[in-house]
């Protein structure tokens, strides 16, 4: 039985955030739950995925998070507790479904989980998605630590169903990932069947029916007013005259600064957990007694905004601080000696930083920058495409996912990135304005979910380029979650359709389709050529399975290549492919076999054929 099923009341577990919020939706009686995957959320689908193999649950991973939300709301609306689970920027995705199911609300729960990445560990930016809540007009609830996610998130299914509204879960990395003590709550029972009650002047957005919805929205957004200024989830600790607003896990290091810094007696906390609808009477209750105030927040100034508006309001003429060239960026994560330096300079105590360590005598790192894996296929697409298009003025937009690593040299694939599915679209542009062949490339996950309208719209309108489907049969980036052209029997999962990419984009017209197996590099060579000299939009399907997703379910029975004698040390290998399983050793190309793959991509690249298998008893 998976851990997370345990029916064990007061039981306590070491959790990651993101298993605590899982706990906190199986507590209370999740039925329905979808999901696009993507870090720093992804484990809260992966045991979603795994539960629902041994219970009523039903989950999927969606074409998209726009689609992920609408099959949440549906369930929802049918009165069945619902959760939609996506990482920051998928909410952009899903915004165009969020902003009307504010209007319409839900008559079962609907937990939406946003999970934000500040410093961008693996993301493209790192907004705030604490202004989808202001946006949307939706409730927002902000754990600080693994109970409290589990807490929350029992609790944003209550306000849900209370308020007839999704309420929004945001996180962020730090906390996603870290492990804390869980005490488990007892389970509710499943309700995995709904009814939906027909109501057109409910649930069908027209115009005259969406004004009376608006309202409806600004009445449940007080109620939550309401309910927040009394929330257990905004508290007031400590005392003294000087004060700090935090959240989230910005209240963790606060605790610990005012700790190191001995300032317990002197500065008072109000930490707020229910952060939309701010609760502005109790925040001009804490200003009335306080002399000056330090907000402490991650990303944007959204609290520090709506407390001086507050203050302003209420006539409060005390110093509030937050943002500022000498105060806290809105750049990056924070780091507890950083909110210890910013707290002891605001409040004008003395502080003296650590002394550093002295590493002047220890050697300095090699770098490590981020690679392609041993023997990833889209490293041999890459490849099969500088040769193919040699002599070419190319410029190439990539996608979001593995392969977005080939913009490195010395593979050089990738001019131009902003999102899911953008390498397609921005062709279409790049190729009419720029007078460069264009080729793009986009995996089958990022394909399916936002990757074919951009190819539609560049069949309708007749553009130039070549559009490169790395197809590696799972969505590998976030950790091989299944994506609808993944066969699910692999996995030894039944009950699943499969989508051909082929058969997709055969059927969208496009004037020249071809499929390579990228290992066989001659083939593939000869087969993007073609394509590149096609006149219109040309696609190139490259096919080859992840290695990791292959190892996990059969082993490979592939031989590790090794340099034999007849190399002539022209290193073609290394400076075209730069497979991390090569090393120098003593001037001499060597490959490490407990890296190697067994791929035979090298084998093929060297002008001696010096790269050999070794032999089966080696």
């Amino acid at each position: 039985m998976h851990k997370l099923l345990a029916d064990q009341p007061g039981q306590k577990m070491l959790l990651l955030g993101n298993e605590a919020i899982a706990r906190g939706a199986l507590e209370s009686g999740v039925a329905v739950a979808t999901t696009y995957p993507g870090t720093p959320s992804s484990e809260i689908s992966m045991n979603f995925f795994q539960i629902s193999q041994e219970s009523d649950l039903y989950f999927e991973y969606s074409t998209n998070e726009k689609v992920a939300l609408e099959v949440a709301a549906a369930a929802a609306n049918c009165g069945v507790r619902s959760m939609c689970v996506m990482k920051h920027v998928g909410m952009n995705v899903a915004a165009d479904a969020l902003m009307t199911l504010a209007y319409v609300g839900v008559k079962g729960a609907l937990v939406i989980v946003t999970a934000d990445d500040p410093f961008m560990f693996s993301s493209q930016n790192e907004q705030d998605n604490r202004y989808y809540a202001k946006f949307g007009g939706l409730p927002m609830l902000e754990p600080s630590d693994s109970s409290e996610a589990r807490q929350m998130t029992a609790e944003a299914f209550e306000l849900s169903e209370k308020l007839g509204e999704p309420v929004i879960l945001r996180t962020t990395t730090r906390l996603n990932h870290s492990t804390g003590a869980v005490t488990l709550g007892p389970m509710q029972k499943i309700k995995t069947r709904g009814e939906f009650v027909r109501n057109p002047l409910r649930y069908v957005t027209v115009p005259a029916v969406s004004r009376k919805l608006h309202a409806r929205l600004l009445e449940n957004l007080a109620s939550a007013r309401q309910i927040s200024e009394t929330s257990a989830f905004n508290f007031t600790k400590g005392e003294g005259a000087w004060g700090i607003i935090c959240n989230g896990v910005s209240y963790n290091y606060v605790c610990d600064a005012l700790l190191d810094l001995g300032l317990e007696q002197r500065i008072r906390i109000l930490r707020i957990g229910f952060s939309h609808p701010l609760p502005e009477d109790l925040i001009v209750s804490f200003l009335k007694t306080s002399e000056k105030v330090l907000v402490v927040e991650e990303g944007e100034p959204y609290m520090e905004e709506a407390v001086k508006a507050a203050a302003q309001q209420a006539k409060l003429t005390l110093d509030i601080q937050g943002k500022s060239d000498t105060l806290f960026s809105r750049l990056y994560e924070f780091d507890p000696a950083m909110v210890r330096e910013k707290i002891a300079g605001y409040f004008n105590v003395p502080y003296t930083p650590p002394q550093r360590i002295d590493l002047s005598d220890v050697p300095e790192l090699p770098a490590r920058p981020p690679s392609l894996c041993p023997g990833c296929p889209h490293r041999a697409t890459f490849y099969a495409v500088r040769k193919a298009a040699a002599g070419l003025d190319i410029m190439c937009p990539n996608d979001i996912g593995c392969y977005t690593l080939g913009f490195m040299p010395p593979l050089s694939m990738g001019d131009f990135l902003i999102c899911m599915g953008s390498s397609v679209g921005t062709s279409c542009g790049f190729s009419k304005v720029s007078g460069k062949k264009v080729v793009a490339f986009i995996g089958d996950s990022t394909f399916f979910h936002s990757g074919i309208p951009g190819l539609i719209n560049a069949v309708f309108n007749q553009h130039d380029f070549t559009l490169v489907i790395l197809d590696n049969g799972i969505t590998a980036m976030t950790g091989h979650q299944p994506n609808p052209g993944v066969d699910m029997e692999k996995l030894n999962l039944k009950g699943y359709g499969r989508v051909s990419i082929e058969a997709v984009v055969r059927s969208l017209g496009v004037g020249q389709v071809s499929v390579i197996r990228p290992l066989n590099v001659k083939k593939s060579i000869e087969a993007i050529r073609k394509a590149l000299d096609f006149k219109g939009v040309s696609v190139v399907i490259s096919k080859h399975l992840c290695p990791l997703f292959a190892n996990s379910f059969r082993k490979s029975t592939a031989r590790p290549f090794y340099v034999s004698d007849r190399c002539r040390n022209h290193r073609n290998c290394v400076n075209d492919l730069a497979c991390p399983a090569f090393f120098i050793s003593e001037g001499r190309v060597k490959i490490n076999s407990a890296l190697c793959t067994g791929c035979s991509l090298c084998a093929q690249v060297c002008p001696e054929n010096a790269i050999l298998p070794q032999k089966a008893d080696s």
